[in-house]
């Protein structure tokens, strides 16, 4: 089944009287359970194709399903409540409540759908323990690694059990080592819960790790192709 399908896409952004095509009739499905890299250069329009698919923003022409919904035909407040209860994100800067520890921050989603304490407890320990930050449970982000906060950022997304993550430039502000780590752990994750995993980045030490890469260019797809990734440990 597909977690995601987007239907002859397209998005314009425009400033003064010059308007940029970001997405020229783009059309992509992912099935549960892929691992996906959006590559190309700057301005080829992967972050753009990110928040469409994320339900944070609307194409101009063209439509977008999740789980078989046509999301474009929602409300703002379904789109919300629809992306919170479907899609983890991942940014690149982190994006972790300043004042929370990790692991406020990765119950924080629970908290805010209504999960009952005790399932939260559960969740937040089992995701600690899934990203290898128990010890640092109590830490606020200003007290952890550039590494450790993106692992937190890894959890939270995954905590309401969401179809899809998705996650933009996820290793950019990471050194070599944490951005392996990173991507080592959301391999593994995609593994053992079935979520799907669509990130975007230029770097080819990243894009090692997908098992299918779509190449955009100026708004388009030029490439998508199956690949072999690099061996990730179970």
């Amino acid at each position: 089944m597909d977690a995601i399908r987007v239907e002859h896409v397209t998005k314009c952004y425009r400033v003064g009287a010059v308007e940029t095509r970001a997405l020229d009739d783009v059309s992509l499905s992912i099935a549960e359970g892929e691992f996906v890299a959006l590559v190309g250069p700057s301005g080829s329009g992967k972050t753009t194709l990110l928040q469409l698919i994320g339900c944070l923003d609307r194409p101009d022409r063209g439509a977008v399903f999740i789980k078989g919904q046509d999301v474009t035909r929602f409300s703002a407040a379904q789109r919300a409540d629809l992306r919170r209860a479907n899609i983890g994100f991942v940014f690149q800067f982190f994006a972790l409540v300043p004042v929370l520890t990790a692991y406020e921050n990765i119950e924080l989603p629970l908290l805010l759908s209504g999960v009952r304490p005790a399932e939260r407890r559960a969740r937040v320990l089992e995701l600690l323990g899934a990203v290898g930050l128990e010890s640092r449970a109590h830490h606020r982000p200003d007290q952890l690694s550039g590494g450790e906060q993106q692992r937190v950022a890894i959890a939270r997304a995954l905590a309401l059990r969401p179809v899809l993550v998705l996650a933009d430039e996820p290793t950019a502000n990471l050194d070599t080592a944490n951005g392996q780590q990173a991507m080592e752990i959301m391999v593994r994750l995609n593994r053992e819960t079935g979520t799907a995993f669509v990130y975007a980045t230029h770097d080819p030490r990243v894009i090692a790790y997908a098992r299918r890469v779509v190449t955009l260019v100026d708004g388009k797809i030029a490439r998508d192709e199956v690949v072999a990734p690099v061996a990730v440990p179970a």
